[in-house]
């Protein structure tokens, strides 16, 4: 059934089997078994048009993929940190394969606008890039011999696909839904799904730091926040894997993706909640009115780094003016807004500036306001820096 809907497109599924989906999840209550809430999740995913509640995270499939929940403890940092590892390795070698086996003339889905032989070279480069470092950390790239990109990249596929579970084998398959039958979607998927692991596990990293700072351990909170901004500095490869998306192909699939859009990012907003509280006009504006799960959470007394170490100075604790810790949260301040800033200018080079984003949200004009949104309160000045902070 995946297979058709990457054969047509979520949006030209024929009706026929809507209908037989439909029915099979009015039946649900009479599966038994551990894979009933998978079940669920599939078939709610791929009926999301139909029950005309499309959005963000039913186009990425977010719930069909095993990334890091806002409930789980956030203090096994090495266990975290492999489970995203292994999700964002998975996304990018079955990106790496769907590219080779196009290029190759493979029958596979999704025909239109098929890329040429040197961007297909490209878009390897950079996603074995974006990939190594994770490749490297879970001991994947023992397999590889020195090569050509296109080598390298058969050979990780090779080696990723001998180590996948059962479990993440299942995932990666029904989580790629296109909305047509436009080539450079998949790696848009991919590359999205990609992003939403990391800003996962570094919401974790956050709450970590957060933790250690109410516990008066500073230094634990600073190496948590430090690992945070590596991670981050470490994804910008995939913003230039995902500038070799063709614009052509980006505006003949996006015109299908109304009603989904990066702003209804759950975990980018509670990222940067977890930095700082955000202003009134902010949290009442599209960006939290788009997460109304993350609304509810800092209406419940939501804490942040701010918050913590504020409370920590108001105690008379000195720990909060570490200067390791002051490094830290300069570090990732810009990082993040490296972040930001390399995504603003991809989309007006995509969009051009002023114009709506995917979903018809509002698109650059709504990312040339937030690029300068400061990550903290008052992010720490270096020592003998008389100017404002890096952040203010």
């Amino acid at each position: 059934m995946v297979n058709a809907y990457q054969y047509h497109g979520k949006t030209f599924v024929p009706e026929e089997w809507s209908r037989l989906l439909t029915a099979a999840r009015e039946r649900l209550p009479e599966v038994r078994g551990a894979r009933r809430p998978q079940l669920s999740a599939f078939l709610n995913t791929a009926l999301d048009k139909v029950d005309r509640r499309y959005d963000y995270r039913t186009y990425l499939a977010l719930n069909l993929l095993p990334i890091i929940g806002a409930d789980e403890p956030p203090a096994d940092e090495l266990r975290l940190l492999t489970r995203r590892d292994r999700l964002h390795v998975h996304l990018l070698t079955d990106l790496m394969a769907f590219e080779l086996q196009a290029v190759s003339g493979a029958p596979v889905p999704l025909p239109q606008l098929r890329p040429g032989a040197p961007l297909v070279a490209k878009r390897l480069r950079h996603a074995l890039r974006a990939a190594m470092p994770a490749l490297r950390r879970l001991r994947l790239t023992d397999a590889v011999d020195s090569g050509e990109h296109t080598t390298i990249a058969r050979q990780m596929i090779v080696a990723v696909d001998r180590d996948l579970s059962t479990n993440e084998r299942w995932s990666i398959q029904v989580s790629m839904m296109p909305v047509w039958i436009i080539h450079d979607e998949w790696m848009f998927i991919r590359v999205l799904q990609a992003f939403e692991a990391s800003f996962a596990l570094l919401a974790a990293d956050l709450r970590a730091a957060i933790a250690n700072v109410q516990d008066g351990r500073i230094q634990q909170a600073a190496t948590r926040l430090s690992a945070a901004a590596a991670l981050l500095r470490e994804s910008a490869p995939l913003w230039s894997l995902m500038a070799t998306l063709q614009p052509e192909a980006f505006h003949r699939f996006r015109r299908y993706t109304e009603g989904a859009s990066a702003i209804q990012s759950r975990s980018y907003k509670m990222l940067e909640s977890l930095c700082r509280l955000p202003d009134p006009e902010r949290l009442n504006s599209p960006a939290y009115v788009s997460v109304p799960e993350v609304r509810s959470e800092l209406d419940g007394g939501h804490l942040s780094l701010d918050d913590a170490l504020d409370a920590l100075r108001r105690s008379g604790g000195y720990a909060a003016e570490s200067p390791v810790m002051a490094a830290a949260m300069r570090n990732f301040a810009a990082a993040l807004r490296q972040w930001r800033q390399t995504h603003y200018r991809l989309a007006v080079r995509m969009l051009g500036p002023g114009q709506p984003g995917t979903g018809y949200t509002q698109g650059t004009s709504y990312l040339a306001g937030t690029r300068h949104e400061p990550v903290f309160r008052h992010c720490p000045r270096r020592d003998g820096d008389t100017s404002a902070g890096a952040d203010t």
